[in-house]
């Protein structure tokens, strides 16, 4: 192993595959029958807990004490141990007469940690173990140039605090995500969803499927999305979706402006990445479903509770169905720990004074969210004084504020002529639109259905107070968008204020602004702490 390997895998730490230990003791048998049990991986002898080389005094004796060890694992582990310079890297292999046991029992490794398997796990292991891991077939037939995208490798990179200091085909065979079969590099499932632009051109089911309904069954559909990036960006674009068409409320206090979602972020995200992580992906009928109905919210993926997960453990257990997806996730900070995400969905809305969610899996897992009933606004926008501003206002949509444009410049437009004109709406959802502009005061129809024409109305009931609710910073815009409306305002802003504007996790802003670089969007002039941002104009 060359120094800037081992430099790139104490950045990493520790994860599905990789374990550090300071030293030798009793816990080193767990770690390699949880390892051979799993998909096998390398033990460092010699680093701590903090990621530093504390070293270790190599010799003979330690040397038998290791392989002593193995071979006394029931069945006996498969290992090879390398020295580098005064650490020792113990190669634990997959093994091929599955369950091992120590002797303080059962383990699989859970992320990156070692979990113990009680007596239904052990069985449901047993009955599971002749299936394939999804995420870790390799794709041998599939060309890896056409396949791999590098900026998607540096993208993730940075949302993992990782140097690139290896070649790219080095840092991808650590992650766990490529091999290379008769000299020629391959990616395996989950290295396709990571890095590649477009997965379903290989994966063709794992796409995630997004969608607004009129009412609370799904008859009408008023929008519709249809994600195939990366997972990464699927993530993101169906918290956009999402954060679009929920309601937020605004709080006045002080001169401080605070904005309330409906639901909060924290949850919807925790639930997006659960289904993510955790879905069938050998299931090909279903994808994963991001749903709107006007009285809740379901996120949906193919495929109940693992087998060897029991319902009465839900939530305080996790059995992981796809470890190479979850380790990678919870490497980029997707997943603060194994098996919490539940837990963090439930802290999140009793915190912020919501129901609790309805969990349900059978085939499939379900996190169903309520949402208010919120009453039309309309007396509270005719309203002109401090106290309306400090009440929830509607806002308009991406959607509307595009019906409401064209409107402008085709008055005597029909609702064939909008849907035409505006991008990925229906008749119905035209229909929908216009009446809420409507009840908004924002349009107008003037004369009779088929004669008449529409007047796009500049709101006399609104003050300037209330005026300013409804800027480009309030509407419903992409994410992208957004940062770059508030880098135009304040070109020094940081970071960390871009979070608390946007309500984005500071993961996810890092993400977007790398991105955006990357597209020649934006840059950052000066040094990191006293430059400051630049819009490139096109």
């Amino acid at each position: 192993m060359k120094i800037k390997e081992l430099e790139l895998i104490l950045q990493e730490g520790e994860g599905y595959k990789i374990e550090f230990k300071e030293n030798l003791n009793s816990g080193l048998s767990k770690e390699m029958v949880a390892l051979a049990n799993s998909s096998g991986g390398r033990i460092f002898l010699g680093i701590n807990d903090n990621n530093e080389i504390i070293g270790l005094n190599i010799n003979n004796e330690l040397l038998s004490k290791i392989e002593d060890i193995a071979a006394n694992c029931d069945p006996a582990v498969d290992i090879e141990i390398k020295k580098q310079k005064n650490i020792l890297i113990v190669h634990v292999k997959e093994g091929s007469n599955k369950p091992y046991r120590s002797s303080k029992g059962f383990y699989i490794r859970n992320g990156a940690n070692s979990q113990k398997l009680t007596t239904r796990e052990i069985t449901e292991f047993i009955q599971a173990e002749g299936k394939s891991r999804f995420d870790e077939i390799i794709q041998s037939g599939k060309s890896f140039k056409t396949i791999f995208h590098e900026e998607l490798l540096d993208n993730y990179l940075s949302l993992a605090g990782i140097s690139k200091t290896i070649e790219s085909k080095a840092i991808l065979q650590n992650l766990g995500v490529m091999e290379c079969k008769n000299s020629k590099p391959a990616l395996n499932n989950a290295g396709i969803l990571f890095f590649s632009k477009e997965p379903v051109k290989y994966l063709l089911h794992t796409s995630i499927t997004c969608a607004l309904y009129k009412g609370i069954e799904k008859l009408t559909i008023l929008d519709h999305k249809e994600l195939s990036g990366d997972i990464i960006q699927n993530i993101e674009d169906s918290i956009i979706f999402l954060k679009r068409h929920l309601n937020l409320k605004y709080e006045i206090k002080g001169l401080r402006r605070d904005e309330i979602p409906e639901i909060p972020e924290i949850a919807l995200r925790e639930a997006v990445v659960n289904a993510v992580c955790h879905r069938d992906y050998f299931e090909k009928g279903a994808n994963i479903m991001v749903e709107i109905f006007d009285n809740r919210v379901e996120i949906s993926n193919p495929g109940g509770l693992p087998k060897a997960l029991a319902s009465k453990h839900f939530g305080s257990r996790s059995i992981c169905r796809n470890p190479t997806i979850a380790s990678l996730l919870q490497r980029a900070g997707y997943i603060e720990k194994m098996g919490t995400g539940i837990n963090r969905i439930k802290e999140a809305l009793k915190d912020a004074k919501r129901p609790m969610p309805n969990f349900q899996f059978d085939t499939f897992f379900s996190v169903i969210f309520q949402r208010k009933v919120e009453q039309t606004t309309q007396k509270t926008t005719q309203k002109t004084t401090q106290k309306t501003a400090q009440k929830t206002a509607r806002k308009t949509t991406r959607k509307q504020e595009a019906i409401l444009k064209y409107l402008k410049e085709n008055p005597r437009a029909g609702r064939d002529d909008i849907a035409d004109n505006v991008d990925n709406i229906t008749i119905d959802g035209i229909k929908y639109n216009l009446n809420i502009l409507r009840e908004m005061r924002l349009l107008e129809r003037v004369g009779p259905d088929k004669g008449g024409y529409w007047e796009v109305v500049a709101s006399q009931e609104t003050t300037q107070e209330t005026t300013q609710e409804t800027t480009q910073e309030t509407t419903q815009e992409t994410t992208q968008e957004k940062i770059v409306g508030i880098i135009k305002n304040n070109p020094l802003i940081t970071r960390t204020e871009l979070s608390h504007q946007t309500g984005l996790t500071s993961d996810g802003i890092k993400y977007h602004l790398d991105k955006m670089r990357k597209d020649g969007v934006i840059r950052h002039l000066g040094a990191t702490k006293k430059g400051y941002w630049e819009v490139i104009e096109k």
